[in-house]
């Protein structure tokens, strides 16, 4: 089974950015200590673009992503930044 990569990019909205940083590093630090098949969660910040946040993700397998993505700490925090994003991206990759 190979690990599974996720890299999400957000386009947030400038007056939402900080409360959506924070959200997210909660988000991150929850999931990692709650999650035992997510084995690394970053929250990246690009040097250039404000507008932009990057997560970086990594699953053990598939089965980890499924729990991860029916988790009910990802509903919720879905449902906090719904507010503060105008475009979200995901891409999932497996991990070589």
């Amino acid at each position: 089974m190979s690990k599974i990569a996720l890299i999400v990019e957000f386009e947030i909205k400038p007056e939402s950015r900080a409360a959506f940083i924070e959200l997210m590093r909660g988000h991150a630090e929850g999931t990692l200590a709650d999650e035992d098949g997510c084995l690394q969660f970053d929250v990246l910040l690009p040097t250039e673009g404000n507008g932009r946040v990057f997560l970086y993700e990594v699953y053990r397998d598939e089965a980890a992503l499924q729990e991860h993505t029916q988790s009910g700490r990802l509903a919720a925090t879905r449902e906090g930044y719904a507010d503060m994003i105008e475009g979200r991206t995901i891409h999932v990759c497996t991990v070589g």
